[in-house]
């Protein structure tokens, strides 16, 4: 039998669910997709010339990363104008180009919206900076020091240091729980959130089909600035924001109602889907709460894999049992990487390992039940790429080198041909291409029908032949083994039975049985094992 065997039975999807349900998107980092104008910075432009291949692979949207006006202290997510586009990646109407062309090849368009912070160079920030009786005086978190002129409160930033930083105008602190360049909006003010709803409806009125809300539990705050207690012996101790309980600088229990407002205004436009950004210690729980019921979200973005150290079946069926399914419960959705999180090929496996296994995990993705969100070059199996630290651009990475990664790695150029800028326009991109990366470019993988770029556009194709993948029920049947995770979906009568080998060993297969649809590692149903780095989902 073939280690990659296709048997596809095409069954009708079902007319009644939104198109977003189940859905597969592709997360497009535009800096580092494709470079029009050769200044070394992917653009619009070239995300436009390049949305063919995604189209290519069988996705239902694309989720374009920030473009917005900003000085790019942290990449697009510190933005300075919302209703614009940073001439470094071109004009609104390149965007308007994208979605037209998007639109045409019958992908979705979802963008950023960060509506926790903005640029310190915002035109609201300068305002409220400005004095304390001005119009937006209370648009963002400002608070007097204590009698001895230390911060109001204990909290920390993500990216280091106190999450605080005095400004003389006002003789007062502002608050920052990323850098000290992206200002904390005072969300629970009803102006500023009119502003954002007003933000929300500019782009929906260009055509946008639906917003990945970023950082949406750091929206609102503790008003009464209460100290953030400390984690007993942290595990992780790389910045001082590991040493406390993220209580009191975000999760507020008025954010729902926030995003219940948002929710209204998108209701107002056909087929919306809005996707919450949760991260921290409280994401479970916070994740269900943002996508409870009709009124909020539709769905959340699962942190379960992108920071997992290792791939097991453990943290497979965690993710599945805190999805189950219920009553009013939101939907999930699931990505390995992103431009946050150090690529998946190179977190779970080393190199010698990472064709078979990356196959595996491809395939475990689009059975997943929730949206699959693949991340630019996952498709390609691209491991993280090394960045010297003359070349770093992460201020986190800078910050706290060489213990952590940090974000570079992931969010270097596209390898669209084994020229020496991989195609990606530019003999002096913003991140230096990884040598590694040229020898899996797109051009090479297109043409080897064996490739995982070809595997990846196997595994979406079987997801969209069958509902029982896109958007049905999902069951464990493993039994919680130590190697296996096997798992049973099922929807309009079908029922489809997904296993999975996690491990470096020959298993014994606990759930045999079932007519093949598609194998990677020579798994077989019918067979007693199931070979290492291996899985299959048959029709039961």
């Amino acid at each position: 039998m073939s280690a990659d065997l296709a048997m596809t039975r095409p069954v009708a999807n079902t007319a009644t669910s939104p198109w977003w349900k189940g859905a597969v998107i592709y997360q497009l980092y535009p800096r580092s997709y494709a470079d029009s104008n050769g200044d070394g910075i992917g653009d619009l432009k070239g995300a436009t010339e390049r949305l063919d291949h995604i189209a290519s692979l069988g996705c239902d949207g694309v989720w374009v990363s920030p473009f917005f006006t900003s000085p790019m202290k942290d990449f697009g997510y510190d933005v300075a104008d919302y209703c614009d586009v940073d001439p470094i990646f071109g004009t609104l109407a390149d965007f308007d180009a994208l979605v037209a062309k998007a639109h045409a090849l019958g992908l979705k368009v979802i963008i950023d919206q960060v509506y926790s912070h903005t640029s310190d160079e915002h035109p609201w920030f300068r305002e409220s900076r400005s004095s304390r009786d001005n119009a937006k005086a209370d648009w963002y978190v400002w608070a007097d020091p204590k009698p001895d002129g230390s911060p109001p409160s204990n909290w920390q930033s993500v990216f280091g240091g106190p999450a605080w930083t005095w400004d003389a105008r006002r003789e007062q602190y502002y608050l920052h729980n990323f850098l000290k360049e992206q200002p904390q909006l005072h969300v629970h003010n009803r102006e500023v959130q009119d502003a954002l709803l007003g933000v929300a409806k500019f782009w929906l009125d260009r055509g946008v089909d639906g917003f990945r809300l970023d950082a949406l539990n750091f929206a609102m705050h503790d008003p009464a600035l209460t100290d953030n207690p400390p984690v007993a012996n942290p595990a992780k101790r790389t910045r001082p924001f590991d040493f406390q309980h993220h209580f009191h600088n975000q999760s507020h229990a008025d954010i729902p109602g926030f995003i219940e407002r948002v929710r209204a205004l998108m209701n107002r436009y056909d087929a919306a889907f809005s996707l919450a950004e949760v991260g921290g210690e409280q994401a479970p729980q916070e994740m269900k709460l943002y996508t409870a019921g009709d009124a909020r979200l539709n769905s959340a973005y699962g942190f379960d894999y992108l920071y997992a150290e290792q791939l097991t079946p453990d943290v497979v069926r965690d993710a599945i049992r805190n999805w189950p399914g219920g009553e009013g419960e939101g939907w999930p959705s699931w990505a390995f990487s992103n431009h946050d999180a150090p690529r998946f090929a190179s977190r779970w496996w080393p190199e010698a390992e990472r064709d078979s296994f990356v196959r595996v995990a491809m395939l475990l993705l689009a059975s997943l039940r929730g949206n699959a969100i693949i991340y630019q070059g996952e498709e390609l199996g691209l491991p993280q790429a090394h960045v010297p630290f003359e070349f770093l651009q992460d201020p986190e990475a800078i910050a706290n080198w060489p213990q952590t990664l940090g974000r570079d790695g992931a969010r270097t150029p596209m390898p669209w041909t084994d020229a020496a800028d991989g195609g990606f326009g530019s003999d002096r991109p913003w991140l230096p291409v990884d040598p590694a990366h040229l020898k899996v470019n797109v051009a090479h993988q297109d043409a080897d029908a064996g490739s995982i770029l070809n595997w990846t556009r196997r595994v979406i194709a079987l997801r969209h032949q069958h509902p029982a993948l896109r958007e049905g029920s999902i069951r464990l049947v493993d039994g919680d083994h130590p190697s296996i995770v096997a798992f049973e979906r099922e929807a309009g009568g079908q029922r489809l039975r997904c296993v999975f080998n996690l491990s470096r060993d020959t298993i014994a297969n606990p759930v045999a049985g079932g007519s093949l649809l598609l194998a990677t590692g020579s798994a077989d149903p019918s067979a007693e094992a199931l070979p290492p780095a291996s899985g299959y989902v048959a029709l039961c």
